[in-house]
């Protein structure tokens, strides 16, 4: 597409917080979705920066509550707002549907096949995303080309097809190096769970500890051998 080309080369020559100044000046709706994790905290803090009120970024911030989260998720949501001031939406599961496969499968299901665990990631996270893009032109994300295989080739900006929507991936170049030097020098709050070993932090029962040497999503879904995504990012 000749104009996500046009765009790419823009966005590509810009800093994060011009990028998304650009973004939102440019387009009349525009997303980003957190999952409080390291990356999606910088974007948060660039994004408040940039505009206090959020108002002239025309920006609107969602997340997505699984329902099995971690608790200092929870607790970081809380000082996030504190510390910015700002509120954001939260995008809860189809209560009926979560009903259902309670009563079909139990409560952990997911542990036993990668069918059962994709099946829970689309109740518990892919529908409820759809709905929060409902309508949306762009929509912001935290990834970064480290983070798996699926992710090394992703551009800065592309079409998802799967959601109509222009995807926007400021971070997709940074080193998580960079992200750790950003945080600190702009104390942006993350969570504990980052010092003890979590590094990519998903639902609390789908998400353990890494050790030195293992790779950053190797503590999501575990005991699965997959390319550890639950559908939001999937490969074309």
């Amino acid at each position: 597409m000749a104009d996500l080309f046009a765009l790419k080369q823009t966005l590509e020559s810009l800093s994060l917080g011009e990028a998304l100044q650009y973004v939102a000046e440019n387009y009349q709706n525009v997303v980003f979705s957190t999952s409080f994790g390291q990356e999606d905290q910088v974007i948060t803090d660039a994004i408040y920066k940039n505009n206090p009120t959020n108002a002239a970024l025309n920006i609107r911030v969602f997340t997505l509550d699984t329902g099995r989260l971690f608790q200092e998720t929870y607790d970081l949501m809380d000082a996030t707002r504190a510390k910015y001031n700002q509120s954001f939406e939260t995008y809860f599961p189809n209560t009926a549907k979560v009903e259902a496969l309670a009563k079909e499968k139990g409560f952990n299901s997911f542990y036993f096949s990668v069918e059962n665990r994709k099946e829970c990631c689309f109740i518990r996270k892919i529908e409820p995303l759809k709905r929060a893009l409902t309508g949306a032109e762009v929509w912001i994300t935290g990834l970064r080309a480290e983070q798996s295989d699926n992710r090394s080739d992703m551009p800065i900006v592309e079409w998802d097809e799967a959601n109509k929507i222009i995807k926007f991936n400021p971070l997709i170049h940074w080193t998580y190096e960079e992200v750790l030097a950003y945080i600190k020098a702009n104390r942006v709050p993350d969570s504990p769970l980052h010092r003890k070993g979590f590094i990519s932090i998903g639902c609390a029962p789908c998400t353990r500890a890494i050790t030195e040497g293992e790779h950053p999503r190797a503590g999501r879904w575990w005991w699965e051998a997959s390319q550890k995504e639950c559908g939001l990012h999937a490969a074309k």
